[in-house]
């Protein structure tokens, strides 16, 4: 098997290294589109009455949906793993995302080991979830397994 040589495999990959994703803008059809597919129509997620009334401005995105988009921002970054499985997640909810936030993610590699599989590696990624005001609004750890420099070695 082989895997874009673009991708950062185990070997290459150093506890410290930090970066930045891209944005992505939530909208209102992010968060439709979510709770049609999760069934999750709670009131703080589709109301805007019953949102300002807890003290928020105006409807709530579901806190899934902001680590689903975390996910995919480190999927589309800049810097890229040769990812196999994403193991996972310990992630704390520490603000409001609203319609209309941009949000990005800040990802930094705490640490890393092998497994067994000579062809592949664990890296732990440390994820801060920021809106546009810099503010961060979700936080917390990935285990994530990836290929190693052997992978074209083994079956």
């Amino acid at each position: 098997m082989k895997i874009d040589k673009a991708l950062l495999r185990y070997e290459q990959i150093e506890p410290g290294l930090a970066f930045e994703t891209g944005g992505i803008t939530v909208t209102e059809g992010h968060i439709l589109g979510f709770a049609g597919l999760t069934g999750d129509f709670y009131d703080i997620h589709m109301d805007d009455e019953y949102a300002r009334a807890l003290g928020y401005p105006g409807r709530v995105a579901h806190g899934l949906l902001g680590l689903a988009l975390c996910d995919g921002l480190k999927n589309r970054a800049p810097v890229r793993f040769a990812a196999i499985v994403s193991l996972n997640w310990r992630w704390s909810f520490t603000g409001p995302i609203l319609v209309g936030d941009r949000i990005a993610a800040r990802i930094t590699v705490l640490s890393k080991r092998l497994t067994k599989n000579p062809s592949r590696g664990i890296v732990t990624l440390g994820f801060e979830l920021v809106n546009q005001k810099g503010e961060v609004v979700q936080k917390g750890e990935n285990d994530l397994m990836v290929h190693g420099a052997r992978i074209d070695d083994a079956s």
